[in-house]
């Protein structure tokens, strides 16, 4: 199973320089698992691109179909007060920002919970960073 953050997710929805890559990675292992905002973290992506005229208003339609179609069969990882009390912990370990935190702090309460096999999908380097130094194995 791999946990992805929202970095390496929206390259699932809208053509990104990693793209393919990503894509390989879900055909090799499509057991998704994310943070609960994660579908909000994306939206706001593609709003982003919207705004900055990188995407067309079709292709935004097209990409939140696209994560429509992933949102059916991911595993998510609810707000919990555990995630919420290990991104603290997190937040004071490494710099990350309040999201990545939240997010790597999903994943590792997988890990926790028996996932050993989990990886992390990730095209944040801080974020990267902070996985490795928690023990995560990064893709």
């Amino acid at each position: 199973m791999i946990f992805w953050d929202s970095s390496a997710l929206v390259a699932l929805l809208v053509d990104e320089a990693d793209s393919e890559p990503r894509r390989q990675q879900l055909q090799s292992d499509s057991e998704l698992a994310v943070w609960w905002g994660t579908p909000v973290e994306c939206e706001s992506a593609i709003q982003r691109r919207l705004r900055e005229g990188a995407l067309s208003a079709g292709d935004a339609r097209l990409a939140r179909e696209r994560l429509a179609d992933l949102a059916a069969s991911w595993h998510e990882v609810s707000p919990v007060v555990a995630v919420r009390t290990l991104s603290r912990r997190l937040l004071r370990t490494h710099p990350l920002r309040a999201a990545d935190a939240l997010q790597l702090a999903a994943a590792l309460t997988l890990a926790e919970a028996g996932l050993n096999q989990l990886s992390f999908a990730c095209s944040d380097v801080r974020l990267t960073a902070a996985c490795e130094a928690e023990g995560l194995h990064w893709v």
